[in-house]
């Protein structure tokens, strides 16, 4: 099983070019699935997930080309058998996203209950119930979702009892095909969920409402593919500008978007980073300065992302000053605290809170990571820390970091994959 190693305590500088996004890439491929012709998409990130639901979709029968340049062409038109095992969909949750379109165009699917990382209760009964509403037969028997429809779904008003990312996408790709107007409410806004609607949209969908918490969708009787570019990656911008800051350095991220950063550059702003926005790029700077302690609370997008609390968590750790982060989206992701511990971190959790006391120094040992984001807030916490720092189970980074090690590398880090 491959390592991380990493020698830190040195400040990162340079450009780092930004992948696109994985939360909009996964969506997208299992959006291919309501296509009847061809569907391109553009500026895919080569990761363990999307390698994963090309797998699955490929199973189904869709035929998957893989081009120069991230882009791939998927041809859904012979699709025969809708179904999604287990082998593949225990690693990774966004498999069932492929639920919705598999029910709307074929009528029927069986899509075993997913994996991924364990960082809490992440239900699917929020799913279910929206595609019960719809007038789908649903039902859950030997880890396996068994859902059928008799004609067509019917466009109802479903109303999310609490915002869901992938609920509000497997409905929305359902509703495309359903008979009548669906009305989607309390949905999630993340840039994502509005990537997949302008695809959606593109390929022939009735949508209105993208980017407010009410989705409006006319149901149409097919879709065909287009060619579609996915939006960069909002979390990987996110991760190198905090690991800048962590750092005390200086780096530029290329081909992001800034419009979606809003909340974590205005946290990096309050750490005393400088920051330059200008187009598709965002610099930033620290002048050698050490970052200050921030307060963070996680809730829905437009607020602070659950996917960079604990990146923050180790700016925290080596920040002058206290700060107190407050986990409200998942009930398990402070799994991380205990691997910083082990560097020589002061943090104290009591329920959804970690209060983090600041320190000059962490000191390189060996960890584990835990989950995707726990991943990379260990490697930022490498780069920080002095001396050795020897990452384990980092299989978990390679699910939604492209080439973390060969980006950073490019920044001035001393880091490399060993066996």
């Amino acid at each position: 099983m491959d390592k991380i190693l990493i020698c830190g305590g040195r400040p990162l500088f340079g450009e780092v070019r930004i992948s696109g996004a994985k939360n909009s890439a996964l969506p997208m491929l299992a959006a291919t699935l309501l296509a009847q012709t061809p569907l391109r998409l553009k500026n895919i990130p080569h990761l363990q997930d999307v390698t994963t639901m090309i797998k699955l979709i490929s199973q189904m029968g869709a035929m998957v080309t893989v081009g120069d340049k991230m882009s791939l062409e998927v041809d859904a038109s012979r699709v025969n058998h809708p179904e999604a095992p287990y082998a593949l969909v225990k690693t990774m949750r966004a498999s069932i996203l492929v639920l919705g379109p598999l029910l709307a165009r074929f009528g029927t699917a069986k899509v075993s209950l997913p994996g991924g990382c364990a960082i809490g209760s992440r239900p699917v009964d929020l799913h279910l119930k929206a595609l019960e509403a719809m007038g789908a037969e649903v039902s859950v028997r030997g880890g396996y979702i068994y859902a059928e429809t008799k004609g067509r779904l019917k466009g109802c008003r479903v109303l999310f009892d609490q915002v869901t990312v992938t609920g509000t996408e497997n409905i929305l790709m359902a509703a495309t095909l359903a008979e009548g107007e669906t009305i989607l409410e309390n949905v999630a806004r993340e840039p994502e969920v509005g990537d997949l609607a302008s695809c959606l949209i593109k390929m022939g969908a009735h949508i209105e409402g993208i980017g407010t918490d009410t989705l409006y969708i006319k149901g149409v009787e097919s879709l065909n593919g287009v060619t579609h570019h996915v939006i960069p990656d909002r979390i990987e911008t996110g991760t190198f500008l905090v690991a800048a800051a962590a750092t005390c350095g200086e780096v530029k991220t290329l081909h992001t978007d800034p419009s979606t950063l809003d909340a974590v550059l205005q946290k990096l702003d309050q750490a005393g980073a400088e920051i330059d926005v200008e187009g598709d790029q965002i610099s930033l700077s620290m002048k050698g300065r050490r970052p200050k302690a921030v307060d963070i609370i996680t809730a829905p997008y437009p607020a602070f992302p659950t996917d960079m609390q604990a990146q923050f968590m180790v700016m925290n750790t080596i920040a002058s000053g206290s700060g107190t982060v407050v986990e409200k989206i998942f009930d398990k992701r402070f799994m991380h605290v205990n691997e910083l511990l082990r560097l020589g971190a002061e943090i104290h959790v009591e329920g959804n809170t970690a209060m983090v006391k600041g320190r000059p120094e962490l000191f390189g040992a060996p960890i584990m990571a835990t989950d995707l984001r726990a991943s990379a807030c260990l490697v930022i916490a490498g780069l920080v820390a002095k001396g050795e720092t020897l990452i384990d189970r980092i299989y978990h980074i390679d699910r939604g970091y492209e080439c973390i090690e060969e980006k950073f590398r490019g920044l001035g880090a001393e880091i490399q994959r060993i066996s």
